[in-house]
């Protein structure tokens, strides 16, 4: 099982990045895929997930109207589009599945990539 997170980079406040998210190695389709991060000096923090079968979506109240995921299952792919970026946002950003619908708990996923990095600059 693979998943390979990329996009990262240094941006400022109120910029945009987008991250993406290649899985490879289990049932893509079948999966939620989600989004978490770590800052700095910070607790691990829920993000987004989308789920496998109807694209519905859950947001963190800190994210919400500002980030969007999305997931190609054909090319087995999450992305994780991030706009209006608050220095707040700086973090190590990671890519998971899980097999439940729209799991907002890190404890219910199963996978996990290698995390990208996120600076959001004042």
């Amino acid at each position: 099982v693979q998943l390979q997170a990329s996009g990262g980079g240094s941006v400022q406040a109120g910029g945009s990045l987008t991250l993406s998210c290649a899985a490879s190695g289990f049932n893509f389709g079948t999966y939620a895929m989600g989004w978490f991060r770590q800052g700095p000096g910070k607790e691990w923090e829920f993000v987004a997930t989308c789920a496998w079968s109807d694209g519905t979506t859950h947001y963190a109240d800190s994210v919400k109207g500002r980030f969007t995921i999305s997931r190609d299952n054909a090319n087995n792919t999450v992305s994780l589009q991030m706009d209006s970026l608050k220095p707040e946002d700086t973090a190590i950003y990671f890519c998971a599945a899980a097999p439940g619908f729209v799991p907002d708990r890190s404890s219910l996923y199963k996978f996990w990539g290698q995390g990208t990095q996120v600076t959001v600059s004042s």
